[in-house]
């Protein structure tokens, strides 16, 4: 679920996970069981080594509550406060993905036309062809184009970030890793060209686009893709940690223009829980649409029965059933989320990352414990 780079390497934003809700309804949830069930999955992983762990859940009426375990500040003692603001990281994904094909539906551009129509000279090189690779390819990561996020060093970034010119740089600078189509890799570079294409089309910026087609409709407060330079995180947030050679090592500020469009973006649980939930009960996107990216390729991502549609996967869940959501890792901060269609939308994050081996299973442990708790 989590790539881990070599030596000091950023953490890829990528490690998804996300379950699908087909049309099995969320069961039963009698409240107390289900918030005991849920704070015994984040005790575990605070256990296994994070500092803290907070899991947020919405009824299918719209109740939302929280869990939290362990510390949001390691130097303080403090809790995740109540509504904190994380990176969510490869969430951002879905968000990105969501204005692709609301450009889709108001007929600016073609899934299956090749991105070279429309940024004409960006992808080309090393055996990279940007006529070859259409839209699609790259939103469901078929495309074959390298990550880039293995080549960057966090010491070099974390404080430099990039424009997007030069991240697509960093992937292009590589050979494709297959054919487009005839595989599945996840790329953040794609996510990078696919921001790119949506400020080509809009002539907008993707926060701009973000903002105005998701977050201000929903009324996500708490949501944001913040600009090169904008370091910090809003109030009220837990700290984001990493390993260090002394022990954990404070990264909350972080410039985001190292991961833009493929992870970039500051969210809350409650904004996320929210967001999943319009998404797969169709308010986001057209019929047409929503179905496009729900159509799935096998994604081999260590979870059994894991499928990636456009922006967005599908994972079994033990209780029966499937959800559709996403997951993200970016240096101090992990989290997994999603949302049953007309059911339960579930969030859990993290303010460890890199973390233990253990930490991953956990994660997803627990989220499935949000959906499945009675």
């Amino acid at each position: 679920m989590r790539k881990s780079l070599p030596g000091k390497k950023i953490i890829a934003t990528g490690s998804l996970v996300a379950l699908l809700a087909a049309t099995t309804a969320t069961p039963a949830l009698a409240v107390s069981g289900a918030h005991h069930d849920v704070d015994k999955a984040l005790k575990t992983l605070v256990q296994d080594g994070v500092p803290g762990a907070q899991a947020t859940v919405t009824s299918p009426s719209g109740r939302t509550w929280s869990e939290r375990e362990g510390v949001g500040n390691v130097e303080t003692g403090a809790p995740f406060p109540h509504g904190s603001k994380f990176r969510a990281a490869s969430v951002t994904k879905t968000f990105v993905a969501v204005v692709v094909l609301q450009l889709v539906a108001e007929g600016k551009v073609r899934l299956d036309t090749p991105i070279e129509e429309y940024l004409p000279g960006l992808v080309r090189g090393n055996g990279n062809d940007g006529t070859k690779i259409t839209v699609r390819h790259l939103l469901q990561h078929t495309s074959g184009i390298y990550n880039y996020l293995r080549d960057l060093d966090l010491e070099e970034w974390r404080h430099r970030g990039a424009e997007p010119e030069e991240l697509v740089a960093i992937g292009l600078a590589h050979p494709p890793l297959f054919a487009p189509g005839t595989s599945w890799s996840y790329s953040n570079t794609n996510y990078i060209i696919a921001g790119m294409l949506i400020e080509k089309l809009t002539g907008r910026s993707v926060a701009t686009e973000i903002r105005s087609r998701i977050s201000e409709p929903l009324g996500l407060r708490g949501t944001s893709l913040p600009r090169r330079g904008d370091e910090g995180l809003p109030y009220p947030h837990a700290r984001g940690y990493a390993p260090g050679p002394t022990g954990i090592t404070d990264y909350t500020e972080f410039d985001p223009s190292a991961a833009g469009a493929s992870g970039g973006l500051i969210s809350t649980g409650a904004d996320l829980n929210r967001f999943y939930g319009a998404l797969v009960d169709g308010r986001l996107l057209p019929r047409a649409q929503l179905a496009e990216m729900q159509r799935t390729v096998p994604a081999p991502v260590g979870l059994p029965g894991a499928r990636y549609g456009l922006g967005i996967a599908s994972v079994p869940l033990s209780c029966g059933g499937t959800f559709w959501g996403h997951g993200g890792n970016i240096v101090g901060y992990g989290n997994l989320s999603g949302a049953v269609p007309h059911g339960r939308r579930v969030n859990v994050v993290v303010n460890l990352n890199p973390a233990p081996p253990k930490v991953g299973d956990d994660l997803a442990k627990a989220l499935d414990t949000g959906f499945c708790a009675r």
